[in-house]
């Protein structure tokens, strides 16, 4: 064999050897696939326990398969996009209540300051009573936007108080505060400054969840309103709208708590760092 034959296969067969040692006894880097699979093993949580504590929008006041309005609609698409094996979802929801009655069962039901200290998420709803008290209380009396001011302070101020009340029971889960709509030109159709009632409603409420850590509100006005057109919830023949409840004219239908299940999916999605984390534990 020619001397530069055998430097050849010399170094190829050495090429070789180093090869198989290397892959021996080096340990491999896993890919970038890999990696991100094991993050998402390591980081999401198996179980997600969900608080739902608030009004008639929470209990599911409307919703005809009486399954608790958009609850279980979060729960099945949090545990569909997400390595969660199950979603556990507790509803405190009370039709009527205003929110010092909501604080006042915070403050006095055991079984409500149990879960919410072992919550992952917490959601509320709360403001459309203190409105509506409001409503009853001057409609009669040339009701007016300026009507609301002092009330919106009080209301925000017993805000403030259920947010700390919430605090003390649990520092780090996220809460997601949902707004109200305006479904009151069906019964107050002659009140022509109703929108912007509760346009500022919202603004007020929008203002203490920014002061807050870790909470967030969730606007869904405009996406009841308008209705799934995007246009007009309400109907060209009739008073109705198509994600309202025909049987009240007031609380939203199966489509509408869908409607509020993808906004809140939405924000909760923009923020999972804050609960997906398996570390990020209601404490």
């Amino acid at each position: 064999m020619p001397r530069s034959m055998f430097n050849i296969v010399y170094v190829l067969v050495l090429a070789t050897i180093i090869f198989l040692l290397c892959n021996t006894f080096i340990p491999k880097s896993p890919s970038l696939l890999e990696m991100s699979a094991t993050q998402a093993t390591t980081y999401a949580k198996e179980t997600l326990e969900l608080v739902a504590i608030g009004d008639s929008l929470t209990e599911g006041v409307g919703d005809t398969t009486n399954s608790g309005g958009f609850i279980p609609y979060i729960a099945k698409k949090l545990q569909e996009n997400y390595s969660i094996a199950k979603v556990e979802t507790k509803n405190y929801g009370v039709s009527g209540n205003r929110s010092d009655q909501i604080l006042k069962r915070i403050e006095s039901d055991d079984e409500i300051r149990g879960s919410l200290e072992t919550a992952d998420v917490i959601t509320l709803t709360v403001g459309g009573n203190d409105l509506m008290k409001v409503i009853k209380a001057e409609l009669f009396n040339n009701l007016t936007v300026e009507s609301f001011a002092d009330p919106l302070e009080e209301y925000q101020n017993g805000l403030e108080e259920i947010f700390r009340e919430i605090r003390t029971l649990n520092s780090t889960a996220p809460i997601y505060l949902f707004g109200i709509y305006n479904p009151f030109y069906v019964h107050f159709s002659e009140i022509e400054e109703m929108q912007t009632i509760v346009s500022n409603w919202n603004n007020g409420t929008e203002s203490v969840v920014e002061m807050q850590e870790n909470s967030y509100f969730i606007p869904i006005n405009d996406l009841l309103y308008n209705g799934l057109n995007g246009e007009s919830g309400v109907t060209s023949d009739s008073d109705t709208n198509e994600l309202i409840y025909d049987y009240d004219h007031f609380h939203p239908n199966n489509l509408g708590y869908q409607i509020m299940a993808n906004a809140l999916y939405e924000r909760m999605n923009e923020t999972q760092y804050v609960w997906l984390s398996a570390d990020s534990e209601g404490e």
